[in-house]
């Protein structure tokens, strides 16, 4: 049995994508599960953040957001039965690419899957899903009449902050990168409900006459907003930079009195003018970070809920991800020729795998 894995050179720039022979136990441990994978999702490789958690791999698996069959459970297996449909995302220290056609996963790492899902769906989503929980549960303690900006709201991890945040009452204004973006979003309306706008203001951030504090100002009554969710920031004034990500000073300049500015932004700097203003508005700034939640077992009957409640909203309907939100869907063998085929292998691997806010769903079957 196969499965996907990367080989990094001396600058992480430079990745190989190889096929590698994995030999499952017979024997389970008390608490492992068998899963036979039918779907998994690329995300992105943070190879820095690997080293930083201690996990040194001269091989490191691709493939960690999985959906599958049980196929066999340990002795002290409670939670599941062979034959049950699940759904997961592999811990950051598994040695399973989820591009195996079996891998054993502890049964705490797993949910459920609801059978109106299909598991090319819910791998592809899963991860944005939980990005979505952690900023806006975790770190921003959304409520009812917040009001909310999602800096990018196009990307598969901006759709799910807005549908999660409207479901649970609040405002959401949101940014473009593009006029074909601009018309999605005005057209977003809940799967099930009412069918109002989910968006009650889209920002062009390609029209540089559409000033973001202004229209801010203006849709919240002059008070800012609550909760800024971004995907990347703009530390400079870099003029080519700064047409894609938003300048940190515009977001802390739009936050209200007490907000909350969640940031993907891993080397965020924040100059002492900055700071000043954040202290002026008793505001806060958080560091999103969807692999924490695995780093303590303390989280682990946390993380489980959080887990099952976004499944459970993506088969109601209230968290909705169409096939056509998924940049690929593809079988094993092709994906594998796409990552290494061309003229510069290492080149064309990194730009498919860090193809930002991808997620990819691949099945393990063969043709």
């Amino acid at each position: 049995m196969k499965g996907l894995f990367c080989r990094a050179a001396a600058s992480d720039a430079e990745l190989t994508f190889l096929m590698e022979e994995m030999s499952p136990p017979d024997v389970l441990c008390s608490h492992q599960v068998r899963v036979r994978v039918k779907a998994c999702g690329l995300s992105p490789l943070d190879l820095k953040l690997l080293r930083d958690v201690g996990v040194h791999r001269e091989l490191v698996p691709v493939g960690r957001e999985v959906a599958g069959v049980v196929l066999q459970v340990g002795p002290k297996v409670s939670s599941f039965q062979p034959e049950d449909e699940v759904v997961g995302i592999l811990p950051l220290d598994s040695s399973y690419s989820g591009l195996c056609e079996v891998i054993a996963v502890d049964e705490y790492y797993l949910v459920q899957k609801p059978e109106k899902l299909t598991s090319v769906c819910v791998a592809g989503a899963l991860r944005d899903g939980l990005c979505a929980y952690t900023a806006l549960h975790t770190h921003a303690r959304m409520a009812a009449g917040h009001t909310l900006l999602v800096m990018d709201g196009a990307s598969p991890f901006g759709l799910m902050c807005i549908q999660l945040a409207c479901y649970h009452g609040l405002k959401v204004l949101t940014m473009s990168q593009s006029a074909q973006q601009h018309t999605f979003l005005e057209q977003l309306r809940p799967s099930v409900g009412v069918q109002d706008p989910l968006v009650v203001r889209v920002i062009p951030a390609q029209d540089e006459s559409s000033d973001l504090l202004s229209v801010v100002l203006e849709e919240t009554g002059g008070l800012g907003v609550d909760i800024v969710v971004d995907s990347g920031v703009c530390l400079h004034e870099d003029k080519e930079e700064k047409k894609l990500l938003p300048h940190k000073h515009d977001i802390i300049s739009v936050l209200g009195v007490g907000g909350h500015w969640v940031t993907s932004h891993q080397d965020l700097q924040l100059d002492p003018p900055d700071c000043r203003l954040l202290h002026l508005k008793s505001a806060s700034v958080s560091f999103l970070n969807p692999e924490v939640w695995t780093a303590s077992s303390a989280q682990q009957g946390r993380y489980l809920h959080v887990l099952k409640d976004i499944v459970e909203k993506m088969s109601t309907g209230v968290l909705s991800f169409e096939r056509k939100h998924i940049d690929y869907n593809m079988w094993l063998d092709p994906a594998l020729c796409a990552l290494t085929s061309g003229p510069d292998m290492s080149h064309n691997a990194d730009k498919m795998c860090r193809k930002k806010r991808v997620s990819s769903p691949i099945s393990t079957k063969s043709h």
